[in-house]
């Protein structure tokens, strides 16, 4: 009897963390702090550290808080995708109000962290990003138009925006650097997962680009971003941001980005449609790990 009462309330607590889905909040957060370190110069203080780490629980408390709106507004949506059929509220295990109050409740205590223990630019900047993607992308432009992803976007890209300004109280060119190689990298990624998941957006009536356009001019967007992609990854070298250790690694992974790109372009299929999305981790997250180490490294002061 008492293990059966302990198991309830852990299978409940482990519902409401699948609602902040942890995988895509781990992306944020790594990003966000990706921006918190470059917009310091030098080695962190024991103040700047604190600083960093509870501006990243804030904005891991917002993120989350995004997420789980997102998961009430679609839940009928996630039902009828085999991706997403598995979360609580497109399987009824949390009720509406559930969901609606535990998204509150975590971006009300994120807010507030922010702002009373950060700063009231990242509050306002983060409740923005809140408001971008919970209710502009989730609500108004992805049920509307196939380039949702596309304007959607620039929440996505806001995390190191957020880190910098946690950290600055200030956004500047650095982060809005940071900001465009998110926003541009977003649709090939996407894409990628959108052509190989392409009945599942059928079956949920989301005008999203492989059911709208069609599999070839999904595939032709893919690779031109990919290109565009790589140009703006060479900004922080041209701008003086970075060094030839970034440049290095800009080079090798937007280019193998573009490989990928071409070549799902060229020859579809399936797997080579999953290697691309998979492969888009490992490029957003190599770039700004060789950004952080050419700061560190190689970056005068």
């Amino acid at each position: 009897m008492n293990t059966l009462a302990g198991a309830a309330p852990m299978s409940h607590i482990r519902q409401y963390y699948a609602l902040t889905k942890p995988r895509v909040i781990q992306l944020i957060v790594f990003c966000a702090l990706i921006g918190m370190l470059l917009a310091v110069p030098g080695l962190p203080t024991l103040a700047q550290v604190q600083r960093a780490l509870l501006a990243s629980v804030g904005i891991w408390l917002v993120a989350a808080a995004a997420a789980a709106f997102n998961c009430l507004v679609e839940h009928n949506i996630d039902a009828r995708m085999k991706r997403t059929a598995w979360r609580p509220t497109a399987k009824g295990e949390l009720s509406d109000a559930q969901a609606l109050t535990f998204s509150a409740a975590l971006c009300a205590l994120g807010s507030w962290l922010l702002y009373a223990w950060v700063n009231p630019l990242t509050m306002w900047l983060t409740f923005a990003t809140f408001i971008g993607y919970a209710v502009i992308y989730t609500v108004v432009l992805k049920p509307l138009t196939p380039q949702n992803i596309v304007i959607g976007g620039a929440s996505g890209a806001m995390p190191p925006v957020l880190g910098w300004a946690a950290m600055r109280g200030d956004v500047g060119p650095e982060a809005l650097l940071l900001f465009l190689i998110i926003f541009l990298w977003t649709p090939p990624h996407f894409w990628a997962l959108a052509l190989y998941r392409v009945e599942d957006y059928r079956k949920s009536g989301l005008p999203m680009l492989p059911v709208t356009h069609g599999n070839a001019f999904t595939r032709l967007q893919v690779f031109l971003y990919t290109l565009i992609l790589f140009a703006g990854c060479l900004m922080p070298f041209l701008m003086g941001m970075s060094s030839w250790l970034y440049l290095a690694a800009a080079v090798g992974l937007c280019g193998a980005f573009c490989v990928y790109g071409f070549r799902l372009w060229r020859n579809y299929s399936d797997a080579l449609a999953r290697r691309t999305f998979r492969f888009s981790l490992i490029h957003l997250s190599g770039l700004f790990a060789a950004l952080l180490l050419d700061h560190y490294l190689l970056m005068p002061r």
